[in-house]
Order: structure tokens, then C-alpha cells, then sequence
């Protein structure tokens, strides 16, 4: 069975930081493209980053500059370090994994910045 299970969400203020964890179970990690997503306007979500199998980063233009994603195979685990949050990065923000035609998502966490 398939698990995504993100953490590290919650309250934070203006101006603070967040690290997300995803960690996976029941896929060969190495292998997936792991991506945080949360929804945007208008939009059903947007893309906030995404780590492929190969190392490589792209980041969504809302959040370039303020995010880091990086991955453990290790561990399978893959992180979203937030910097620099405003009321605007407020959001459920959910982990996808993919590989070909594969793809899974995990439950969401919840990241809310308010003063």
C-alpha cells in the first residue's frame, strides 16, 4: 500500500520559516519525482516545487526564491524548507509523488501564516 504522509505544518508568522516532510512507503522512491502542490486561484492547485529522480529542482514563480525542496532516498522522505512566508503562502499543501504513469498523493498539511 502506498503511503504519502506530510508534516511540519502549522501556525507561523510573517516573515517565518516552515519545513515540510513527505515521507513515503509502499513505492521505490528513488525513482519518483517528488513535488509539493497547493491550490492557487483560479487554478485547481499550482505546482510550489518539484525534486525529479534525477536531482534536478523547479519551482513554481510564486515561491522562487523563498523555497528550497530536497529529497533523502535514504530515508524516502522529501522536504519543503519555506523562508520568507506572507499571508499569501497560506495554504493546504500536499505531496505528490510520480513516476511514467504512476502517480500518488499524500493527505496534506496545513500551513497557516498569520500574525
Amino acid at each position: 500500500q502506498v503511503q504519502l504522509v506530510e508534516s511540519g505544518g502549522g501556525l507561523v508568522q510573517p516573515g517565518g520559516s516552515l519545513r515540510l516532510s513527505c515521507a513515503a512507503s509502499g513505492i521505490a522512491f528513488s525513482v519518483y519525482a517528488m513535488a509539493w502542490y497547493r491550490p492557487a486561484p483560479g487554478k485547481q492547485r499550482e505546482l510550489v516545487a518539484v525534486r525529479t529522480a534525477g536531482g534536478s529542482a523547479n519551482y513554481g514563480d510564486s515561491v522562487k526564491g523563498r523555497v528550497t525542496i530536497s529529497r533523502d532516498n535514504a530515508k524516502n522522505t522529501v522536504y519543503l524548507q519555506m523562508n520568507s512566508l506572507g499571508p499569501e503562502d497560506t495554504a493546504f499543501y500536499c505531496c505528490h509523488a510520480q513516476h511514467i504513469t504512476m502517480a500518488y498523493w499524500g493527505q496534506g498539511t496545513q500551513d497557516t501564516v498569520s500574525s
